[in-house]
């Protein structure tokens, strides 16, 4: 707590050694920064520029892509600084801004992963009405809501976070996720049972969702070979980020109500890897 600033000041303490490598590390994801930017960036542009590409699925894939960009410049900038720092601190609203920034990028992402879902179902399974379906109209609600409604649930967790007394200040982590709840003085009923439900209502579901849409590609692939090939170039590469997504989230959202002790350099592996998604 700085009290002549009247600011307070969070310690993270998943860094590893990171006085004896903070070059390495800064080099390595500064590195995987500017990649990340760079790749998804020309990407989004080729989306944009070629009028061929102006198709759904694309567009979807630019959202997600940007989302990336965004997710990357909340996390990326804020660690290449600590590796720098003699100390890893951060002012308790930023870290909360990060923490809000870090969930409603995350769900929007899963909101994207089952509009995608959707769209491969429509097209795969019901290719005559995919172009009454999908229409603009449609893409752009469905665009619309995986933004605004995510950043509608976090704005209220927000608040209920920020009234809460803390009376620690130190995160076993490197970034400001969930375990922001281990500074608080109690641990809240309310904000544990608001998480669970968003944890239901936004991972659990849509994953729910999207695995009963490939089931329904599935059956359809296996009864037309024409499809088949189709189906899986198309939905395994999806498939396979949905896995790795959900069960990272699930871990991250579960670990501080479950209140484990994770080692300092498993922590920092598992942020570390949540920071390359």
């Amino acid at each position: 707590m700085d009290n002549r600033l009247n600011v307070t000041y969070i310690t993270f303490g998943g860094h590893v050694e990171v006085h004896k490598y903070r070059y390495l590390y800064f080099v390595i994801m500064f590195t995987m920064y500017i990649l990340i930017i760079s790749c998804n960036v020309i990407i989004v542009c080729i989306i944009m520029i070629q009028k061929n590409l102006h198709e759904p699925m694309y567009i979807f894939i630019a959202a997600l892509l940007m989302n990336s960009v965004l997710f990357s410049t909340v996390i990326y900038p804020k660690l290449l600084i600590d590796f720098l720092s003699e100390k890893q601190i951060i002012s308790y609203p930023a870290c909360l801004f990060q923490w809000f920034s870090y969930y409603w990028l995350a769900i929007s992402d899963i909101l994207l992963l089952s509009i995608m879902a959707y769209d491969r179902y429509v097209s795969i399974c019901n290719p005559l009405k995919y172009t009454t379906i999908m229409q603009k109209t449609t893409v752009n609600i469905f665009l619309i809501s995986a933004w605004i409604l995510p950043a509608c649930l976090f704005s209220v967790g927000l608040l209920l976070i920020a009234k809460k007394e803390i009376c620690t200040f130190h995160l076993k982590g490197i970034l400001c996720n969930t375990t922001i709840l281990t500074l608080h003085c109690v641990m809240s009923r309310i904000l544990n049972i608001y998480g669970v439900l968003s944890f239901v209502t936004f991972l659990f579901l849509p994953l729910l969702f999207i695995l009963f849409t490939y089931a329904r590609i599935l059956v359809v692939s296996y009864r037309c070979r024409g499809v088949r090939k189709r189906a899986a170039q198309t939905c395994l590469p999806h498939l396979l980020v949905l896995i790795n997504f959900s069960c990272s989230n699930a871990y991250d959202v579960l670990l501080p109500r479950l209140e484990l002790d994770s080692p300092k350099n498993c922590t920092f592996y598992y942020d570390g890897t949540i920071c390359n998604i």
